[in-house]
């Protein structure tokens, strides 16, 4: 990578998120001297586009850094010569989400983004348009790094590894990093001293050990988790305690995610009671960020605002830059992320993603190995894994019969039947989005 420019291109530029990253970069300049940051987002973003784009050169100018932004439309001309490309794009919007939560609550299984058939619907809009900017970056900026926060950052990492010839591609989660934040507060220490060993896959991970200051605290912690006040770290899911002889017999941290495999009926009556009282996660978010966007269009505004982080997805974009930098120094810290198993974990295949923690080097993400996680834990990520699969295997080949399969085996969904009504519904109500689908028209 040449020292004389650093281009990154993140696409989804208009997000709400794009200060928390452009916050990153600032902080992190003396350490990864930027040059260029594109934004390029669609049509449909365009004002979105012009108000974040706005405040980034507002905040770039407050801290008076030579850093060039760029607005666009043209994902070419972003990508061109990037040595980072960052993808945190929602395709079809918070509308299409809203959907997700929503159709499946009618029959009596989870709605929620990343799991169960939302995770799945999102996969199938996302992975195909993931697929096609991997191709132009063969074309466009061959030896670029592919930063992907676009959910679900497993899948999608799974679809890349697999359907695409980029290879340098990472996958990142802020779950980990609220995880630790959530450690640390729980033991009143300063975030900084806390590492977690992480293992599984995105949203299904689990913390093997703890460290403070380098010294293991699991036992300490699993006894506070046993306290029901203490059990959820992430914003946007409401904390319910654990059994604690569950969680002292797993002997391993869980993540917020896991209230919806283990806790699978509360969560489903808690999402139904929400949805009808304060509407889906979906439809507040938006009010979030239209209040957000609001903020953002203040022309005195050149700080990303505080109330930004009241978003789910707080901290991922400043997950990102501490990455890219680590690449780009090869600090060789230690940080989880999404990338290829390579015998990290043994009961997963050795070239499917998973979500580890890694060394990062100038080559990319080294993963520690971990052997195997807890015999408890390993059939529910097996699952959850070919879950993923076969979802990406769907999202590629726009087969329909495959949809219905990804979605039966999930633990989410009681029946086949169910799944394919589902399935049926959710197809028709996302059809902007699903070309693959309706081209063949393969029932």
């Amino acid at each position: 990578m040449s020292h004389q420019k650093l281009k990154v291109a993140t696409i989804g530029g208009g997000s709400s998120y794009t200060p928390e990253l452009v916050e990153g970069f600032i902080k992190r300049y003396e350490e990864f001297p930027l040059t260029e940051l594109w934004l390029v987002d669609i049509e449909e973003g365009r004002e979105k586009l012009e108000i974040v784009g706005n405040l980034a050169k507002r905040m770039i100018a407050n801290a008076d850094l030579p850093i060039n932004v760029h607005l666009t439309l043209d994902r070419k001309a972003a990508l061109k010569d990037a040595d980072f490309v960052t993808t945190q794009f929602r395709v079809g919007q918070l509308g299409a989400r809203a959907k997700d939560e929503r159709i499946p609550l009618k029959y009596g299984v989870l709605g929620q983004e990343t799991n169960g058939p939302g995770g799945l619907f999102k996969g199938l809009r996302t992975i195909p348009v993931i697929l096609d900017i991997c191709k132009e970056m063969e074309e466009f900026c061959p030896n670029a790094w592919l930063i992907n926060f676009a959910n679900p950052a497993g899948m999608v990492t799974e679809a890349v590894l697999r359907y695409s010839n980029i290879d340098k591609v990472i996958g990142l989660c802020n779950v980990p990093i609220g995880m630790e934040m959530g450690i640390a507060k729980l033991l009143d220490v300063d975030y900084s001293r806390i590492r977690i060993d992480f293992a599984g896959l995105n949203h299904m991970v689990y913390g093997l050990d703890i460290y403070l200051d380098g010294f293991s605290v699991k036992k300490e912690v699993i006894e506070k988790l046993s306290d029901p006040q203490n059990s959820s770290f992430v914003k946007n899911i409401d904390g319910m305690g654990w059994v604690p002889e569950f969680i002292q017999a797993l002997d391993a941290i869980t993540c917020p995610y896991h209230m919806y495999y283990y806790k699978s009926k509360e969560m489903v009556d808690q999402a139904i009671t929400s949805a009808e009282n304060e509407g889906t996660r979906a439809e507040v978010v938006q009010q979030l960020e239209n209040d957000l966007f609001k903020l953002y269009k203040d022309e005195d505004l050149n700080i990303k605002p505080p109330q930004l982080e009241e978003r789910g997805g707080a901290y991922y974009s400043d997950a990102a830059v501490r990455l890219i930098t680590s690449i780009y120094t090869d600090k060789r810290d230690i940080q989880p992320v999404n990338t290829m198993n390579r015998g990290a974990i043994a009961s997963i295949p050795d070239e499917s993603a998973v979500e580890v923690s890694c060394v990062i080097t100038k080559n990319g993400p080294m993963p520690l190995t971990v052997g195997d996680i807890p015999v408890a834990a390993q059939g529910l990520v097996q699952q959850i894994k070919s879950f993923e699969r076969i979802s990406a295997e769907a999202a590629v080949t726009g087969d329909y019969n495959k949809a219905i399969l990804a979605l039966t085996i999930n633990p989410l969904t009681p029946s086949d039947s169910i799944a394919k009504q589902i399935v049926d519904e959710m197809m028709e109500a996302h059809k902007d989005y699903l070309p693959q689908f309706f081209e063949q028209k393969v029932r």
